[in-house]
């Protein structure tokens, strides 16, 4: 089972990873996401304002950077210290630091829904997220390279999943501890899934464009190390699972990550004004992806009936995007581009 550990200091964080057992452990409670903004984040309106205190200027900084038009009629008050989640939803993000998963996390808190986090580095999680009620973040110790860290209880009350662990297509500092393609697209992946109760709603995996063409220029340039091949074995296996699943796809990623030794250098990224959406089937769409863009398809797939068994891939263009609209979105998934 997984142990449950209480702090009360979190900024003297005194634990060193190394001292963790391998099964997943709990932490709470944790600190208040520091977003305190009603902006609208890379266009788009997704987070109600916030009475909180700032814990983390890194991460308020990035989401100010994305603010355009600002507009003050369309903010919704939200207090996270007082207010209990406002979904019965349970969503299980895996890889939450990274890229698309720290906006993801950040999309669930402001639209407060209860999110769970199964990261390998705790003190990230800290940095980022700052502190949080168990209420709304509960942050388990875990990597899904090791099938022991998935503990059944990681996954009690989990109603649904969003994975977006990655790693890069060529060897980098990425690789270190061996986190290359293989381990991390498949083998984590495979893992993940095998491990997931049959009571889950819904699991959205993030992979990429070009998985079906791995053996193709200009695919296979990128597929040198493997990449491709592995996040195409991991859709695989999510196919085969039995699970109900939403597979997104994202063209080459922009705006970002806002998560690195360098953060400081990576917040003036911004939407601009590549808002508008592509969303297509059947491996055909090529160019860029905002990760801002790809962070909302996956939340709103969850609650989109009929994306349920599908594989979509996902562009963003110049003009203007559906923002947070469910309705925008529900049509955009509704009417994907085939050719």
């Amino acid at each position: 089972m997984a142990s449950n550990l209480s702090f009360t200091a979190i900024t003297d964080f005194p634990l060193t990873l190394g001292k963790f057992p391998n099964h997943p452990q709990r932490i709470h409670p944790f600190p208040l996401l520091p977003l305190n903004t009603s902006s609208e984040y890379g266009s788009f309106k997704c987070f109600a304002s916030s009475r909180r205190r700032m814990t983390s200027p890194l991460v308020a900084h990035a989401v100010k950077e994305e603010v355009i038009d600002q507009s003050p009629n369309s903010e919704a008050t939200l207090d996270s210290e007082t207010t209990p989640p406002s979904s019965s939803k349970l969503v299980l993000v895996v890889g939450g630091s990274g890229g698309v998963g720290q906006l993801v996390v950040a999309a669930l808190l402001n639209r407060n829904i209860k999110s769970r986090l199964l990261l390998r580095d705790l003190e990230k999680a800290v940095a980022l997220f700052g502190k949080q009620d168990e209420e709304k973040m509960q942050v388990y110790k875990g990597d899904t390279r090791n099938p022991e860290d998935l503990d059944p209880s990681l996954f009690e009350g989990v109603t649904h999943v969003i994975c977006c662990t990655g790693t890069t297509a060529f060897p980098s500092r990425r690789w270190d501890g061996d986190n290359t393609p293989e381990r991390t697209d498949w083998e984590g992946v495979r893992n993940l899934v095998s491990a997931l109760p049959s009571t889950l709603k819904r699991i959205v995996l993030v992979s990429s464009v070009g998985v079906t063409k791995f053996n193709e220029l200009p695919w296979s340039i990128m597929n040198l190390f493997g990449v491709l091949k592995y996040k195409k074995m991991g859709e695989d296996f999510v196919l085969k699972s039995g699970l109900p699943f939403t597979i997104i796809r994202p063209a080459r990623l922009t705006d970002g990550p806002y998560t690195s030794y360098d953060l400081n250098t990576l917040l003036k990224a911004t939407a601009g004004k590549r808002r508008a959406v592509v969303i297509g089937q059947g491996d055909k769409l090529v160019g860029e992806v905002s990760r801002i863009v790809v962070a909302e398809a996956c939340i709103q797939a969850l609650d989109i009936e009929f994306t349920e068994g599908e594989i979509y891939e996902i562009n963003s263009v110049e003009g203007e995007g559906p923002g947070c609209d469910p309705r925008k979105w529900k049509e955009l998934f509704k009417n994907p581009q085939s050719q």
